[in-house]
């Protein structure tokens, strides 16, 4: 697979999201999660993403698990600043004391059974601790070894230009998709302007784009998209529309929806890196693949001049809170 830079980190084009191996999306399979990791591998896909509230904690067990003498193979990041509530999880707090920056390494290197992480995220800014503490803390595990580069997760364009002052930041992960564009207006072109990376989360819009499901009434009980803003009521009707419009274009173009979607993200630039989550062998070939789908510059134009905006906000009210602060 080709290889883009997130600042002055090496990775592949396209990332493996881990998030939905371990929570959020229904049901889990950790024989097939693990299956999965390893095919992500042979493919060249081995940027994996996790974090510390991804499960809680469990995400990072996995990949400590399926990475079990094979740490060398992969470029490994992790993310921490939401703490879940222990008798609770869906209860959750942002902490980026430089305390917990110390506390968090120590038990994402434990549970994923290594001595280092090549990319550590602050997962949401935290309002009450200023952000130059917080990456001044994360900028001594640079010194000690244990984090080889600093990321921040949905941060403001502002807040990302005083981080940087402090420590070189090398990617900025925020959500980025046909359906999620908001970035292109500030956070993009300042992360440009700093040489900072861009790693697009959600690239397939939570899976929607990718035309797996219609409704949300097809997900999991305990799926936490069955009660997402862009997933309910006239929102629904008109983001369906929208899907309606990518297995349009992607028909014509012989790929699939998600192979359409994930192609467009590519071509915003060699500074962008999608990261798709999936915990299955079969969509993680399909989403590699996309890799391979050229959109030209006309398929771009049409794409922009013909697909509905989305519909509803990207999270739920106490989650909008927290992003892009």
């Amino acid at each position: 697979m080709d290889q883009r830079n997130l600042g002055p980190l090496n990775v592949p084009a396209i990332g493996l999201g881990c998030m939905g191996m371990s929570a959020f999306y229904g049901t889990t399979d950790e024989g097939e999660a693990i299956a999965t990791i390893h095919r992500a591998l042979e493919l060249g896909c081995n940027f994996l993403d996790t974090a510390e509230m991804y499960g809680p904690y469990e995400n990072e067990k996995l990949l400590g698990k399926a990475l079990e003498g094979r740490r060398d193979e992969v470029v490994l990041a992790t993310k921490f600043g939401i703490v879940a509530d222990p008798d609770d999880p869906k209860k959750r707090s942002l902490d980026g004391s430089p305390e917990n920056v110390r506390r968090s390494i120590e038990g994402s290197l434990e549970r994923l059974g290594t001595d280092h992480v090549d990319l550590y995220y602050l997962h949401r800014v935290d309002p009450d601790t200023p952000i130059e503490d917080t990456v001044g803390a994360m900028a001594e595990l640079v010194e000690e070894g244990k984090v080889g580069n600093i990321g921040l997760s949905e941060a403001s364009a502002d807040t990302l230009r005083r981080a940087n002052e402090v420590h070189q930041i090398a990617a900025l992960q925020t959500e980025y998709s046909l359906w999620s564009r908001d970035v292109e207006k500030e956070i993009l072109p300042t992360a440009r302007e700093l040489g900072v990376g861009f790693m697009a989360y959600s690239p397939l819009g939570r899976g929607f784009l990718s035309g797996r499901f219609k409704d949300p009434d097809e997900l999991d009980s305990d799926d936490f998209r069955r009660d997402g803003p862009r997933f309910q009521g006239e929102a629904l009707q008109q983001n369906q529309r929208l899907v309606a419009k990518v297995e349009e274009l992607a028909g014509e173009k012989g790929c699939t929806p998600g192979q359409l979607a994930l192609a467009w993200v590519l071509a915003q630039g060699d500074d962008v890196v999608p990261i798709p989550g999936t915990k299955r062998r079969k969509y993680l070939e399909e989403n590699v693949a996309a890799a391979d789908v050229d959109l030209s510059a006309d398929d771009l134009a049409r794409i922009e001049s013909e697909l509905p905006e989305a519909a509803g906000e990207r999270y739920d009210q106490a989650g909008m809170a927290t992003v892009q602060s």
